[in-house]
């Protein structure tokens, strides 16, 4: 019982807590926080915890008594003391005592000499260990400790910092590549992007016009970029768009007392839908008409404007289209000459797209051109009146018609004179007969507009239109031929044969003139036969001003000045008086002047094939 008392008071103490630290100078890292909020949740235990109870249970000595303790303390330093004595003098075996020739001694404050003494060298290794420790080095607190690793830590970091200014420094030639390089691949993918952007818009107005024409807003958007082929790409688009959604029919807007009235969803939407289009088509011919004016974009603006105009010819704004291509008809660039030269014979050639309104507005258009530029065009812009067709059974009415429609109405007389019992009867029959006539006329009328076929009066007065423009401009290039020839001449005294450059229209006027000679009106006969003469050099008293208009011009010029008056003759055989002598005569002196290498062959050929019918 005795033993088992004592193993039960036998105590094993704890070890030695660590040094009390006040909470001011207790420092926690950035690490430490950042961990213990990462796990917030698994930390809430230690809230709930008893210290008190684990701090007496902890030290083992919870049941011992104030006595018991100060003894359990007091052994314990008894026994430190011991164990620090045996190391010194385990320390003190193992170092060797230097001589003293080598190394003075050293005397403390208490009068103990010291004698300085080294470590024994390990086998293997060259290194030396002083065992004695310098008593000097004092030791740091864990204040000092933190306070000199904080120190630490900001002299790395200012290093660092200066380490990276001299790398940024060094490396500012490759960022600056790197970043030109990263600005081409941005610029790259956003092109990209929009491409692919607009090909989504303009495959979606195609899928379904009305429901997407809200898109043709943004496509149009797509022309304004600051990129040059982003905005080609967007005109192209929209010209494909346009192609394919423009309806067969001119777009009316609705005034403001149809607005006020109350219509369905359909008609909102149709409305919507029109108005939508209509305003972008407008802003779209605006821009091209400014963008024809750039020399990077006028390839394309051209290519779209008579594009439109040979597919669209009956829609609206066609005037502005007109304008825009008549003007080229006359340009230096060939590309864009023939452009709108095929623009124009597609006019004159596809007048059911149309009705013909097209044409008449074109030929007084260039007619205009032409007065206004003093016949100083290319050929090509004349040469086009060679694709006009005129129609030669459209003449006035006959007078028989008038008279059949006077006898009904006399008939009608007549018999409601005769017959006046039966007004009453028949009063409403007629009534039902003219409501039936007008809803035929009226339905006649909205066909021929959506159809465009004109009536005959119609059809008259745009042919007569047009042949009037025609041949004002034909008598124009005559009349200025036959003066800059006189004038030139009187200016350097005498012509050489062959200098055309003054009268470039000449050649593609004679040719109209061939073609439509048999539409010339009578009254103009005698003063184009004359202005022939006058440019042939012919004449029966050999006028001076003939020779110098006929030495103006070339063998090739005369000779068709020739076949036109041949052609005029012989369509007109009938009606005109003209004696045909001075131009027989002005045939054989041009063959004396004809050189083969020089003049056009196929020219006097057919001089001679009209002299001779």
């Amino acid at each position: 019982m005795g033993r088992k008392s004592k193993q039960k008071q036998k105590i094993i103490l704890p070890p030695e807590l660590p040094p009390d630290v006040p909470e001011d100078e207790i420092e926690v890292s950035d690490e430490d926080l950042q961990f213990v909020n990462e796990n917030v949740d698994y930390a809430g235990f230690v809230s709930g915890l008893d210290t008190t109870s684990i701090t007496k249970h902890v030290t083992r000595v919870a049941d011992l008594k104030e006595d018991a303790l100060e003894r359990l303390y007091e052994r314990r330093l008894q026994k430190k003391k011991l164990k620090e004595e045996e190391e010194k003098e385990k320390e003190k075996e193992r170092k060797i005592e230097v001589d003293r020739v080598d190394a003075l001694p050293v005397k403390s404050l208490d009068g103990q000499v010291y004698y300085r003494t080294l470590a024994e060298k390990k086998g293997g290794d060259g290194e030396e260990e002083d065992g004695g420790g310098d008593k000097g080095i004092v030791r740091l607190t864990k204040t000092e400790r933190r306070a000199k690793m904080k120190k630490s830590k900001k002299e790395a970091k200012k290093l660092g910092k200066q380490v990276e200014n001299t790398e940024q420094v060094e490396a500012t030639p490759q960022a600056a590549v790197l970043a030109e390089v990263k600005e081409d691949l941005t610029a790259e993918a956003t092109f990209e992007t929009k491409k692919r952007k607009l090909a989504e818009l303009g495959i979606a107005l195609l899928a379904d016009p009305e429901s997407n024409i809200k898109s043709l807003k943004e496509m149009l958007q797509f022309c304004l970029d600051g990129d040059d082929v982003l905005i080609k790409l967007g005109l192209l688009s929209l010209l494909a768009v346009f192609k394919d959604i423009i309806p067969g029919y001119r777009i009316r807007l609705p005034t403001e007392k149809e607005l006020e009235m109350k219509v369905s969803k359909e008609v909102k939407k149709m409305r919507f839908y029109e108005s939508t289009l209509l305003s972008v088509y407008k802003a779209y011919l605006q821009k091209l008409v400014l963008l024809e004016k750039k020399s990077k974009f006028q390839h394309v603006a051209v290519r779209c404007i008579c594009t439109l105009l040979e597919a669209v010819p009956h829609f609206n704004f066609r005037e502005s289209l007109l304008s825009a291509v008549v003007k080229n008809i006359g340009s230096q660039d060939d590309v864009i000459r023939k452009l709108s030269c095929s623009a124009i014979k597609s006019i004159f050639v596809n007048e059911g797209k149309h009705g013909g309104a097209a044409t008449v507005e074109a030929v007084e258009l260039i007619a205009d051109h032409v007065k206004a530029l003093n016949c100083q065009l290319h050929p090509d812009s004349v040469e086009v009146f060679m694709s006009l067709s005129f129609h030669e059974d459209l003449r006035k009415p006959g007078e028989p018609a008038k008279e059949s429609k006077v006898k009904n109405k006399k008939n009608r007389k007549r018999k409601n004179a005769e017959e006046p019992s039966q007004l009453q009867e028949s009063d409403r029959k007629r009534s039902k007969k003219e409501l039936t006539a007008k809803m035929r006329e009226e339905v006649t009328a909205d066909y021929k507009s959506a159809v465009f076929t004109p009536d005959v009066k119609e059809q008259r007065k745009m042919q007569s239109d047009m042949l009037s423009a025609l041949f004002e401009t034909y008598f124009r290039i005559l009349k200025h031929t036959m003066q800059s020839t006189a004038a030139s001449s009187q200016a350097n005294g005498t012509l050489v044969d062959g200098e055309s450059g003054a009268h470039p229209l000449l050649a593609p006027c004679l040719n109209g003139l061939g073609k439509f000679t048999h539409f010339i009106d009578l009254d103009y006969m005698g003063d184009l036969m004359n202005y022939l003469k006058k440019l042939a050099g012919g004449g029966s008293n050999s006028d001076n001003s003939s020779e110098k208009c006929a030495k103006g011009l070339t063998v090739s010029e005369r000779l068709q000045c020739c076949i036109v008056a041949f052609k005029v003759m012989r369509s007109n055989l009938d009606a005109l008086n003209v004696d045909l002598q001075g131009f027989f005569v002005q045939l054989y002196n041009l063959i004396l002047e004809y050189r083969p290498g020089r003049d056009e062959g196929e020219v006097l050929a057919e001089a001679f094939e009209d002299y001779a019918l």
